[in-house]
């Protein structure tokens, strides 16, 4: 797998990681879909997740079995203590794990790996850290419901497993590096059928930061754009900064020195789209599923138990 650094405009910080993801046809962790609206989440073969859209689109049921792996091994304290809280360093730690470990969704393409996932956005209430990332989470367990009319679209955080409570002993742990600055970030995958990411590692680092109302850090993994469309959307963005610069230079011959460089309006715009033709947000991949419906019900059956009622679902 082959890396590189991103930045962002206008001041160039680091801003994430592109993967460009080779020789991996199809991932361990690997959304499946069935007509008509089915959706099966499977980690290694075993179903983790199955979930039925409620037409038109107003949401997800889902049904969480339960046997849901994290690709990313026990993180040590010593190794946060020496990362000192650096996200960008975790985010290479990370992408060395997504690319040797079993179970997760990598595949064929380009991935971002971001530190500035779209979910921080949405605290426009200022509520403290502890009542924003709690009421971000999807609630239900093993069945509930994702609404796509909160906030505009999901956006919500979806749990792989049941978040432990305050009390857990690895919870306890992490508190400690929450306070004093340490905390691993929390592993997120966004997943376009659902709306929303998911938890592919830091069920309990979230947990302790509610526990501690500290700010998380977040890195998301997400599809990105294709190389050909990048360079498409490159050629685009720098033809029509052309464009500006030649417009405000045919005003100021019209008009005088009164009239702005067009750079300073065109420059902003050209790194906005830059950065969007190289990071911007693709649909999840998915694969039908073997046996079409018979078959995601046939794994309905057996992995709920009789829990979740399928002649209620849509």
């Amino acid at each position: 797998m082959r890396r590189a650094n991103l930045t962002s405009p206008p001041d160039g910080t680091w801003s994430g990681l592109s993967l460009e993801v080779q020789q991996r046809p199809r991932p361990d962790l690997c959304l499946l879909t069935a007509p008509p609206h089915r959706l099966l989440l499977a980690q290694g073969g075993t179903p983790v997740l199955l979930g039925v859209v409620d037409p038109p689109a107003h949401g997800v049921d889902f049904y969480r079995t339960g046997h849901y792996r994290s690709p990313v091994p026990p993180l040590r304290a010593s190794t946060a203590r020496a990362y000192g809280g650096s996200t960008e360093r975790w985010a290479h730690r990370f992408a060395d794990l997504l690319a040797t470990s079993p179970g997760t969704p990598l595949h064929d393409g380009r991935w971002v790996l971001s530190p500035d996932p779209r979910l921080r956005h949405w605290n426009h209430a200022r509520r403290t850290p502890a009542e924003y990332w709690s009421s971000m989470l999807i609630e239900g367990h093993p069945d509930g419901y994702v609404d796509w009319y909160v906030h505009n679209g999901s956006f919500e955080i979806f749990p792989l497993r049941p978040m432990p409570d305050a009390g857990d002993s690895r919870v306890k742990a992490y508190r400690k590096q929450a306070l004093d600055g340490t905390l691993p970030p929390v592993l997120l995958w966004w997943v376009s059928g659902l709306d929303c990411p998911l938890i592919l590692d830091g069920h309990a680092r979230l947990a302790a930061a509610i526990a501690e109302s500290a700010e998380p850090a977040l890195l998301e993994l997400h599809r990105t754009v294709p190389e050909d469309e990048a360079h498409t959307a490159t050629h685009h963005a720098v033809s029509a900064y052309e464009t500006e610069l030649t417009r405000f230079a045919e005003l100021r011959a019209l008009h005088g020195p009164g009239v702005p460089d067009g750079a300073e309006f065109a420059g902003p715009i050209l790194s906005r789209r830059l950065h969007e033709a190289r990071t911007g947000h693709r649909p999840t991949w998915a694969w039908p599923l073997p046996g079409g419906t018979e078959e995601w019900e046939r794994i309905a059956r057996d992995h709920t138990a009789g829990h979740w009622n399928l002649d209620e679902l849509p």
